[in-house]
């Protein structure tokens, strides 16, 4: 996936198309693959657009981390309020976007390269957020009598 042009976007259409998703869940995918690919293509200003491509799989990596980066240990309530539940719907707004112009995929670019690339409640646990973000979980302290 990679983004193009500068068009304002038909939102109700693509609501319509991809479910039930609040506009920010939109812009929030939109921010998160230009974070992915700036993290994954060390010179990606340089790039032409088709270099700068990324699969399915690596954008919904990407997105878990930048949720993450973005909410910190908020992030699988703010994605759950917007009804993003499953990397599944991280496919059905990315295509919806594609089918607007907002942004573009390759021949070889499918919904189905979305499906099941994570489970949300692995990848949004308590202890796997805290290690991510570096805070001290509870269970982590030792807790010494005086």
């Amino acid at each position: 996936m990679t983004t193009v042009q500068q068009h304002e976007p038909d939102w109700e259409q693509m609501r319509r198309s991809a479910g039930p998703y609040p506009i920010e869940a939109f812009n929030f995918v939109r921010e998160g693959l230009s974070y992915t690919v700036q993290r994954l293509h060390e010179d990606y200003e340089t790039l032409p657009e088709i270099d700068r491509h990324i699969s399915g799989q690596q954008l919904c990596m990407g997105l878990r981390d930048f949720a993450i980066q973005q909410y910190g240990m908020l992030a699988p309530v703010v994605l759950d309020r917007w009804f993003v539940r499953r990397t599944d719907d991280f496919g059905r707004i990315v295509f919806a976007m594609i089918d607007s112009g907002l942004m573009s995929k390759t021949e070889k670019d499918n919904v189905d390269d979305f499906r099941m690339v994570y489970d949300f409640d692995e990848a949004f646990c308590p202890t796997e957020l805290a290690r991510w973000i570096g805070v001290e979980q509870p269970s982590d302290r030792i807790v010494r009598s005086s």
